[in-house]
């Protein structure tokens, strides 16, 4: 314990974290590290898939790709000239919830980064030729998901977890869906969700003796926000009353990908931790946990089978999954469900507490070794309002966490009679 205060001290906390808001509502946090001369910029606006229309699905995706596609003062060309001379590098993605950025340069070269970033967010030019490009670069995406087993055995997953729900729609849309979206929507979509009041940044790396927050201000400060209502998203329907079974055929497929799942605690609960351990036993450590032990080592069944939480600020899920013969599907998913049964009656064991307890801790300096590690870090605290200084008290929290607890909170979300159950390769249609 002698050694605890010097660790806590290089974790990032309210100590080292400078935070601050700009006038036009830009929140904005940095962290000095200069143990590599470079800096990474991380960018979040809340504006992803949830706020495409329902015809056309993929426009918050098919907008974040264009992104660096050319803006109104620089050609694509030169935009990526800029990035490729200094060795730097700039992308944009959209996911359910929002639309995100990443940058990597040099720290001399950070205003290119922040000018780079400022452009592509504020003044995208969606040059007809590049929409085009881009357009036949999705579909093909979107052809080669559709042979996919993991990946439609998680579409339908979704879409029968979230019935008529954004969370169950694909952030990347439908071939049909792509297709009916024009320049115009783009435009729109952007113009009308592209606010600087939604953007958090994060920048983690060698700026010591920089001014970051006058940086900030030349390349953002000046961005207004437009009026406008966001539309606000649909409560999460019910969960599920009884078993949901879904099976997609999908042609000369030697392997079947399967998934069962359910709903489960968001970023924000107070279940969320007990319940992360916990998945960390059933479903991730070592060979991939008590359902990798049971469908993969012990009954030979399945190539991968692992169970794994997915959380946001309003909710989640709890989702187990595997590869297999098609011949061992059904034995697959009557193991899963036998360890389900098996993890609400009893509480783990003390020997798994410690161990998956031990791994946690462990990992955590281990992913915050790179600046990228330590600004997407940063960027979770304050996207889910977990508290600057909450990896300070992070190992604490775990090793408090009981057996007990974990038991309790699995009671709460698991039921091995009430799941979504979704797969898909060879077999029959299940609608």
């Amino acid at each position: 314990m002698a050694n605890q205060p010097e660790t806590l001290k290089n974790l990032p906390g309210s100590q080292n974290i400078n935070r601050f808001t700009l006038p036009n509502g830009i929140t904005a946090l940095t962290f000095n590290n200069s143990s590599a001369q470079s800096v990474n910029i991380f960018g979040l606006m809340d504006n992803g898939a949830r706020l495409d229309p329902p015809d056309k699905l993929g426009t918050a995706n098919f907008t974040a790709a264009m992104l660096s596609r050319g803006t109104t003062s620089k050609a694509f060309a030169e935009f990526h000239e800029i990035l490729e001379s200094r060795g730097a590098s700039l992308s944009f993605s959209s996911g359910t919830h929002s639309t995100s950025f990443h940058g990597k340069a040099l720290a001399e070269d950070i205003t290119v980064l922040l000018d780079l970033a400022s452009d592509g967010l504020r003044r995208p030019a969606f040059p007809k030729d590049y929409v085009e490009r881009m357009r036949q670069q999705l579909l093909a995406g979107l052809a080669i998901r559709e042979q996919d087993t993991a990946e439609i055995a998680s579409l339908i997953f979704d879409e029968a977890l979230f019935p008529g729900h954004p969370y169950g729609k694909p952030v990347d849309g439908f071939i049909e869906t792509v297709q009916a979206i024009t320049r115009q929507d783009l435009v729109d979509f952007h113009t009308r969700f592209f606010q600087p009041q939604d953007l958090i940044l994060v920048i983690a790396g060698a700026i010591e003796g920089l001014d970051v927050r006058k940086l900030i201000e030349t390349y953002f400060a000046d961005w207004q926000s437009t009026p406008g209502q966001r539309p606000s998203l649909p409560a999460i329907p019910q969960a599920p009353k009884a078993i949901v079974r879904r099976h997609r055929f999908i042609e000369d497929k030697s392997q079947t990908d399967l998934i069962l799942g359910t709903y489960g605690p968001s970023r924000k609960s107070e279940d969320y931790l007990p319940a992360y351990l916990g998945n960390n036993i059933l479903g991730q450590f070592g060979l991939m946990g008590r359902i990798g032990e049971s469908v993969r080592s012990k009954s030979g069944l399945a190539y991968s089978a692992s169970s794994g939480i997915n959380a946001w600020a309003d909710g989640g899920s709890w989702e187990f999954s595997a590869g297999l013969n098609p011949e061992n599907l059904d034995k697959a998913v009557r193991l899963i469900r036998d360890e389900i049964e098996r993890y609400i009656s009893e509480p783990v064991t003390g020997e798994e507490l410690d161990d998956s307890q031990s791994n946690l801790i462990g990992r955590l300096p281990l992913s915050l070794e790179t600046n990228a590690g330590i600004a997407n870090a940063i960027l979770t605290i304050e996207r889910f309002e977990l508290g600057l200084d909450y990896y300070q008290h992070y190992a604490e929290k775990i090793r408090a966490i009981t057996p007990q607890q974990i038991l309790e909170t699995a009671q709460k979300y698991l039921h091995p009679d009430l799941l979504v159950i979704t797969s898909a390769g060879s077999g029959k249609d299940i609608p």
